[in-house]
């Protein structure tokens, strides 16, 4: 059997200001722009993985979320905590010098992890954070 990554979701709470971070920062294309019930759906990806997908989704996307499910996740994205992408890059230090000069908030400049990387850390508009990996050079 024979099992690949589609898509993953990540929650936004301002699809504008997350695409000028996705698409005019990072380089990613928009792929599809769906709204429905008032809510906002943008699916982007990497032009060198046509087969996987981000959502860039509302906090709750469900339309009959209660009104404190919405508090309680806008207050989570607030703080940062919810889970982010970690994105795979040929050039770690390259990849920093342009997300940071871009004005990307900077979580963590590149390091060379015990565990087998060089890796740096940003977080989007919305609060998550996105890791920047490549294998360690030998």
């Amino acid at each position: 059997m024979d099992i690949k990554l589609s898509q993953c979701f990540v929650a936004v709470d301002d699809h504008d200001k997350a695409l000028a971070f996705y698409r005019d920062v990072l380089g990613l294309e928009v792929r599809n722009d769906v709204g429905f019930e008032g809510m906002r759906w943008v699916t982007i990806g990497s032009p060198a993985q046509p087969d996987v997908n981000i959502v860039l989704e509302p906090p709750v996307a469900d339309p009959n979320a209660s009104l404190a499910d919405k508090q309680a996740m806008a207050e989570l994205m607030a703080k940062g905590l919810l889970r982010g992408v970690i994105f795979s890059t040929d050039d770690c230090d390259a990849t920093f010098e342009r997300i940071s000069t871009a004005g990307g908030e900077v979580l963590q400049e590149p390091t060379d992890q015990p565990y087998g990387v060089r890796d740096c850390a940003f977080r989007d508009p919305s609060g998550n954070m996105l890791r920047f990996s490549q294998p360690r050079r030998s």
